[in-house]
């Protein structure tokens, strides 16, 4: 076969796979918008993203799962569920396309969705009210939750942020917030409209109305004279971090949950996906979402842990620097931190370690932790260095995180890389807290000493997580077929 015709019948193939692509993803809108149902691909969102991204998703869950998914099957699929009746889902068809044909190939499509969605059939009752959102504090994390909670407004109305505390409500504050939240030196530009209105003390983001409020302390504020009730209010200021000073969060009026972005002392510390069932939602009202550090660890951790188990341990986390060091040598209360944070490495403390065990406490003892803060602004990495109780190898270890990312309670929290030429700058905007580096495992002749490596987008991994723990403590979470 000629040059020419290998290429003539390549791209035909490549413009026929765009054409069910452009199918798939129109239907992934009409089902968002219409019916409440978000459809993922092996856990990869696919809302805003290009037909040559949705096609690499593709690629990359056939030699994840090591079966292929091609997407004249999940064009199909999605089809055939828009003609259910199906109440407010997230729904991976990229597990339901995996499933068909390898279980149940000789099924039509509608028969083989059926028998698996029954539990997803729709009823008239809705199973829970939209929850009210506060952000307390408009940093870094907060305005990354806000652009994530406005993000997912169409997805069934979980969440919605009404109203954003800071100090400071001048004209001139609000323009300056405002742009911060368009613009963003490392996750970019933010998709959507954000307009302000300085009469109404408030930001408009696309379409939803976001009412601005000046506070210095938590008490003051009364949410109810803006329509605000029975609101959870995500603390991200990190300025109060015991029970003592959130339960002031409780005090306003219109304020019946806490959520704090950093880890907390005398409250449960909760990374999403291990121990938040451990939670007495009828009892508590405050809640830590831990650190991100701790969130990226634990995950793996974890797996190895129930599996291998773990005699002890080290962790050491090369960290992004973060605001709270000094862009140019000054004095800082903490030690190292006060020298200038864009050209040094910086060797700190972490709490991760201890932080572990609240999560996961069979591993109480067993490990030590230390960070090294470096001029990157975001994107860091954990590396963890393991005595293990049962013997392994490189290929076990590596395919027991395989099949976490795959199923299982950590497929949101575990992302598995096989790409070699991995780096800090290709996990931003990773919707996992853990990025596995697969190609980096290390093990010992012995089998009783490994070395892992994952990484983490320190700022929208972690907070991907504080929204899924969010919509757990608000009991606002859709039922999910992952």
């Amino acid at each position: 076969m000629s040059l020419k015709m290998d290429y003539e019948i390549e791209l035909k193939k490549h413009l026929e796979q765009e054409r069910f692509a452009v199918k798939l993803q129109a239907k992934v809108g009409e089902l968002l918008y219409e019916q409440g149902i978000e459809l993922v691909l092996f856990r990869h969102h696919l809302v805003d993203i290009t037909i040559s991204e949705l096609l690499n998703l593709h690629d990359y869950a056939g030699k994840v799962v090591n079966k292929p998914i091609d997407v004249f099957t999940t064009s199909t699929l999605a089809e055939e569920i828009s003609k259910l009746k199906l109440a407010p889902a997230k729904l991976d068809i990229g597990k339901l396309a995996n499933e068909w044909i390898s279980e149940s190939p000789n099924m039509s499509p509608s028969e083989f969705l059926r028998s698996r969605l029954t539990e997803f059939e729709h009823n008239d009752t809705p199973s829970f009210e939209p929850r009210d959102v506060v952000l307390y504090g408009f940093g870094r994390i907060g305005r990354l939750a806000a652009r994530e909670l406005i993000r997912q407004a169409g997805k069934g109305q979980q969440l919605r942020l009404r109203a954003i505390v800071t100090r400071g409500n001048s004209d001139n504050d609000l323009l300056k917030r405002a742009s911060l939240l368009r613009n963003d030196s490392v996750h970019g530009a933010f998709k959507g409209s954000v307009q302000v209105d300085l009469e109404q003390k408030c930001l408009i983001i696309n379409g939803q109305v976001v009412q601005m409020i000046n506070s210095s302390v938590p008490e003051d504020v009364d949410y109810t004279a803006y329509g605000i009730s029975n609101a959870l209010v995500i603390d991200n200021t990190g300025i109060y971090t015991t029970h003592e000073a959130l339960s002031r969060h409780l005090a306003s009026k219109g304020v019946s949950r806490v959520l704090l972005t950093a880890p907390g002392k005398e409250m449960p510390n909760i990374v999403f996906g291990i121990n938040e069932r451990n939670l007495q939602l009828d009892q508590e009202k405050i809640y830590s979402a831990a650190s991100c550090t701790t969130n990226a660890i634990s995950p793996i951790l974890k797996v190895i842990e129930d599996s291998l188990g773990i005699v002890k341990g080290h962790v050491e986390t090369v960290h992004a620097y973060t605001n709270d060091q000094n862009l140019l040598d000054n004095m800082h209360k903490k030690p190292r931190r006060g020298r200038s944070a864009a050209v040094n490495m910086v060797i700190t403390s972490t709490g991760a370690g201890s932080a572990v065990t609240k999560v996961i406490p069979s591993l109480k003892d067993k490990l030590t932790a230390n960070a090294v803060r470096v001029p990157t602004p975001n994107g860091s990495l954990a590396i963890l260095s393991l005595e293990l109780e049962k013997t392994t190898t490189l290929e076990s270890i590596n395919e027991l995180i395989k099949a976490a990312a795959l199923e299982g309670p950590l497929v949101n929290q575990i992302y598995y890389s096989f790409d070699p030429e991995l780096v800090s700058s290709d996990i931003i905007g990773n919707t996992c807290c853990s990025v596995f580096d697969s190609n980096a495992t290390i093990v010992s002749k012995d089998g009783k000493n490994v070395v892992l490596y994952t990484w983490y987008d320190n700022e929208f991994g972690y907070t991907k997580q504080v929204i899924r723990l969010a919509k757990y403590v608000s009991k606002v979470r859709r039922a999910i077929y992952y």
